[in-house]
């Protein structure tokens, strides 16, 4: 698995989660402090979450980081 893999896979493992709770995309966002467009890149894939990023978006969707990024990896 590559880099671009596997931020798609965190990505719509924070999707899944988010939808899961009945939180829009903009509420997300606005509880971690970002742009909706922000939110929209890394639920998509398209951009490289710091670990403080990810640290935020498992706060407020009150789950731990290791929750949020329990992606399955393929070699």
């Amino acid at each position: 698995m590559n880099i671009d893999q596997l931020q798609i896979k965190i990505g719509e493992r924070i999707r899944i989660l988010r939808e899961s709770r009945g939180i829009t995309q903009q509420d997300l966002a606005a509880a971690c402090n970002f742009e909706k467009a922000n939110m929209s890149r890394i639920e998509t894939g398209r951009t490289n979450p710091t670990v403080s990023t990810l640290y935020k978006i498992s706060q407020a969707l009150e789950i731990t980081i290791d929750e949020l990024v329990d992606v399955e990896v393929a070699n």
